[in-house]
């Protein structure tokens, strides 16, 4: 919502005192009706203009017979405050940013939906190619320029129907949702708090995710007691966060999640205030409230086990059925709220196959950089929701497509541009191969260690520094599962039947070696060189320089990887490095993964898929298939 221009202030100007009035309304961020406005409001039946339109759109009117005004209820948000002093000759405005105030109206089991915010600005986006059309990105529809008036607004509400989503209570036995679903520690933490008499609901994504027949990556729980009434009821039971504070109930091995409507109530009411309330029902209006705070309307569904009902108040269910990623409010105010928005979205979106409502295209695109504001630490646990669950391709892809990824990564957007990589790619290249080889082996439940995709970045970084023969990659993928011992290695290796993957130019064309030591010492100087490219990764200088060749490129020097974690992912290779086989260990035996093991970074287990993955990419199995079916 971007300033009024010149004309904006002189018509307020030119509008005498009611002018005048506007002008203080809206310094204040108020919307105010006087006495005129109202008596024009109850004796025309074209209603008052949105808030978030110009006075002279008509296509933006709530009609009276929609809203009457015994069941509106107004919530005001006061957003920046401007000074602005009204004369009669001009409007002097300070250097403050003046925002349009937020007015959302509701009736009885429906909400009013915004009007659109200006198109954002267009800004240089990453590398040689500019990302000019979102309406490209949101993956549907020919291409065109930003929306008009007539195209779809905040919670895709078109101007000529401000009327928000029905509200709809849904059976879960007819959505397939049985009880079974839901894990032990997570039912045993509703049953306690069911008996002791509080109200208790799934909540979020792991609602999504049952609805769609998904596996949760957790489940979170909502209820009216407050949080010091909830870790009375647990004997092991700790109160985390301060800004968003929610209980950690320790039942066996897993934390289960429980907040409050009580403290969702006090949050939201630093950002909403609800002057009046209509006749909707309490119990309502308390589960509608708590999910107007909800990042997306896909997330904003409730789940009561025990009346085995969903509770969808935001049209999350008709944005499941489309597919489609859509912010609560309106989504440059959302992510200007929260930039972490931004990361999720794509997580979402990535993992779900989903796309992006237009709207929200446009603001992820217009406001990726204000993820750099982010704290590191959240940065990597939102790249590793990305990359260690099962759709890290899909988020490779999505952060390229939409300019996040030479912020997070610059030097992954480089190796992407060097490649040719355009923004809607459909092509795939030996860093989105591994990871697409990563992803058969992960799901939600199932994740990996950060070390192994920390590891996966610097090995291919290494490939692209100095590219290598198959040969010596197998050998160092076998070296490394076998925890050093590299003449074991170049056994197996040399008795490889099936070509290589010869797509990939960090692969060089097969050769014949003359003797096993300078094999040996192709493989070993390969394991310094993932080394010295994992110690790039965390240079801030060297990333800042990854994509400086690309004047359109932003700046990012952003170096995310811990210390602990750098030493990890060393650890990881340090067999191979030294040349020897490792004192006390273990080689991991069969196929078959430990997820648990997996997940905490145990050094065989992540050894053994990091092995698997970069095997099976640059030797697939599905070109050996390919040659026996069609021979020569």
């Amino acid at each position: 919502m971007g300033e009024p221009d010149e004309s904006d202030g002189s018509r307020l100007v030119r509008g005498g005192i009611g002018g005048y009035r506007a002008v203080v309304a809206g310094a204040l961020g108020l919307r105010l009706l006087f006495p005129r406005d109202i008596a024009a409001f109850t004796s025309s039946s074209s209603g008052f203009p949105s808030p978030f339109s110009s006075s002279s759109s008509s296509s933006s009117s709530i009609r009276r017979s929609s809203f009457p005004l015994s069941s509106v209820f107004m919530v005001v948000r006061i957003l920046d405050l401007e000074m602005a002093v009204a004369g009669f000759g001009g409007v002097l405005k300070s250097p403050f940013r003046f925002h349009r105030p937020l007015v959302l109206c509701a009736r009885r089991r429906s909400s009013a939906a915004a009007a659109p915010a200006p198109a954002p600005s267009p800004s240089p986006v990453a590398v040689v190619e500019t990302l000019a059309n979102p309406d490209r990105l949101v993956g549907g529809g020919p291409a065109s320029g930003p929306p008009s008036s007539s195209s779809p607004k905040p919670n895709g509400r078109s101007s000529e129907g401000l009327q928000g989503p029905e509200w709809k209570m849904l059976s879960s036995k007819e959505l397939g949702i049985r009880s079974s679903m839901i894990p032990k520690p997570t039912r045993t933490v509703l049953n306690e708090l069911r008996k002791k008499g509080y109200d208790v609901y799934l909540v979020g994504g792991c609602v999504r995710d049952l609805v769609m027949k998904k596996t949760p990556k957790d489940f979170d729980i909502i209820t009216s007691a407050d949080l010091r009434e909830v870790k009375k009821n647990f004997s092991h039971c700790d109160i985390v966060g301060k800004r968003f504070p929610i209980c950690h109930v320790h039942v066996n091995d897993c934390i289960v999640e429980v907040s409050s409507f009580n403290t969702h109530g006090r949050k939201q009411n630093n950002d909403l205030t609800y002057f009046s309330r209509s006749d909707c029902d309490e119990h309502d209006y308390v589960r509608w409230r708590n999910c107007l705070g909800r990042d997306f309307t896909i997330n904003g569904l409730m789940f009561n086990p025990y009346s085995k009902l969903v509770y969808d108040y935001l049209g999350g269910m008709e944005d499941i059925k489309n597919s489609k990623v859509r912010t609560v409010i309106p989504a440059n105010m959302s992510f200007s709220e929260d930039c972490a928005r931004i990361l999720r979205a794509i997580r979402i979106a990535a993992r779900l196959g989903f796309r992006f409502s237009k709207e929200t295209a446009y603001s992820v695109k217009d406001l990726a950089s204000s993820v750099l504001r982010l704290d590191k630490g959240r940065i990597l646990m939102e790249m590793n929701y990305m990359l260690a669950y099962g759709s890290a391709e899909n988020s490779l892809r999505l952060l390229w497509k939409f300019g996040l990824l030479e912020l997070l990564l610059p030097i992954q957007a480089a190796y992407f541009v060097s490649q040719g990589f355009r923004r809607r790619d459909k092509r795939s290249n030996m860093l989105l191969a591994m990871f697409a080889n990563l992803d058969k082996l992960l799901a939600p439940n199932r994740p990996c260690h950060s070390s192994l995709w920390v590891g996966i970045l610097a090995f291919h970084q290494a490939l692209v520094r100095q590219p290598r023969d198959p040969l010596v990659v197998a050998i160092f993928t076998l070296a490394l599962h076998n925890g050093g011992n590299l003449s074991e290695a170049v056994d197996i290796a040399e008795k490889i039947g099936h070509s290589h993957d010869d797509s990939y130019s960090e692969l060089l064309e097969p050769q014949k070696w003359d003797a096993e030591g300078h094999l040996v010492s192709d493989v070993i100087d390969l394991a310094s060189s993932v080394a010295s490219a994992l110690s790039s990764m965390t240079d801030e200088h060297f990333v800042s320089q990854a994509m400086a060749r690309y004047p359109q490129a932003p700046y990012s020097d952003l170096v995310f990887i811990p210390l602990h974690l750098y030493l990890r992912v060393c650890r990881l290779f340090e067999c191979v490095t030294y040349g020897h086989r490792e004192r006390d260990f273990v080689t991991k035996k069969g196929y078959k993964i430990n997820y648990f093991t997996l997940a905490h970074g145990g050094l065989a287990e992540v050894r053994h898929v990091f092995a698997r993955v970069v095997f099976d990419t640059v030797f697939p199995p599905n070109l050996e298939n390919e040659g026996r079916a069609n021979p020569d």
